[in-house]
């Protein structure tokens, strides 16, 4: 049995199992013992909607429109993750066809306007166009949001979170079928929304073997001081206050156990001093939790926070680009590419 989410304040060992022995000795958590809880967190998630039945999905039905910029092709795709289409711009390297190349989903944090991650007024946030110019192939899915006028009353789901998990994991399945990706080698990147966006598909993808996320989470008692209202909305998880009541010490999961989810692959946090909206400090009472599950994994080297002086206009590519490019910090140099142009 693996341990319950602690209360307010009190954040137990996540390396502590809920079982005690005759003695009344709580036992650590074995290896084993985090494995065979299959989803782990994913269990707690999916308390806030469920993820629809990926049994018998199809292949995505891609539709492509081309064009070349540099020494990129960028693509405009148009697939169905289960019943409705949506444009997800995609980038390439035009001589990807020579190997196997590592690919990225790049989880945006609103449409490309506000907060874009291909090429534009922000060269940092630019994540899409610079990580294919290093030489990955790009997946930048859309976001269901209301500025998109997507109807969230009239869909299955739940929650907002839950559909973007779901069309995250389709996307992974299109990166998988193409010729020009390398299947184990897939990673997801993600700032602000699109950075927990990358955290919650990847408790749900094992798929996915990197994770970064940049001002991205903090622990629900540390947002706003436990005002989790932010949460609710139609495109988050609005079961948070129709079901838990606002109330943090109700929710079912904490980003401790996000994080500890992702374990043993790599996860790197950009998570600056002073971000306004996700708490640092929540981030630094966290991250020491979730370590003691790589280190039961025997990957502690592949969880990894960065704390610079900004606020969430942080350079995300300047933070990152140790973590996607170079085999360092990680142990086994996931995702390294080689440079295009």
């Amino acid at each position: 049995m693996l341990p319950s989410r602690p209360r307010a304040g009190e954040h137990r060992s996540l390396a502590v199992a809920g079982l005690s022995d005759p003695s009344g000795t709580k036992q650590p958590v074995k290896p084993r013992d985090w494995a065979s809880d299959g989803g782990k967190s994913s269990t707690a998630c999916r308390r806030h909607g469920t993820l629809p039945d990926r049994a018998n999905l199809p292949t995505p039905d891609m539709r492509v429109h081309s064009q070349a910029e540099a020494r990129l092709h960028a693509l405009s795709i148009d697939f169905a993750p289960r019943k409705k289409t949506g444009s997800r711009p995609a980038l390439s390297p035009q001589d990807c066809a020579l190997a196997k190349r590592p690919a990225i989903l790049a989880c945006t944090h609103f449409a490309a306007g506000k907060h874009r991650s291909q090429k534009g007024r922000r060269p940092n946030r630019a994540y899409a166009y610079e990580l294919a110019r290093r030489g990955y192939v790009v997946m930048r899915p859309t976001t269901p949001v209301r500025r998109l006028a997507y109807d969230f009353e009239s869909d299955d789901y739940v929650s907002g979170t839950m559909k973007g998990i779901f069309n995250h994991m389709r996307c992974v399945d299109l990166l998988q079928s193409l010729p020009e990706v390398d299947p184990g080698r897939i990673g997801a990147i993600g700032h602000s929304l699109g950075g927990h966006n990358a955290m919650f598909v990847g408790v749900f993808d094992p798929r996915i073997k990197v994770i970064v996320s940049s001002c991205g989470w903090t622990p629900f008692h540390n947002y706003y001081g436990g005002n989790i209202k932010g949460w609710t909305s139609d495109r988050y998880m609005p079961l948070l206050k129709t079901r838990y009541k606002l109330d943090p010490n109700r929710v079912p999961f904490d980003f401790y156990e996000v994080v500890a989810a992702l374990a043993p692959r790599s996860f790197f946090s950009s998570s600056p001093l002073r971000d306004s909206n996700f708490d640092v400090r929540g981030v630094k009472k966290a991250i020491p939790k979730a370590r003691e599950i790589y280190k039961l994994l025997g990957q502690v080297d592949a969880l990894q926070l960065r704390t610079p002086d900004c606020d969430t206009t942080s350079p995300l590519m300047s933070a990152t680009k140790p973590t996607l490019h170079r085999p360092s910090p990680w142990p086994n140099g996931e995702l390294k590419s080689r440079e295009v142009g």
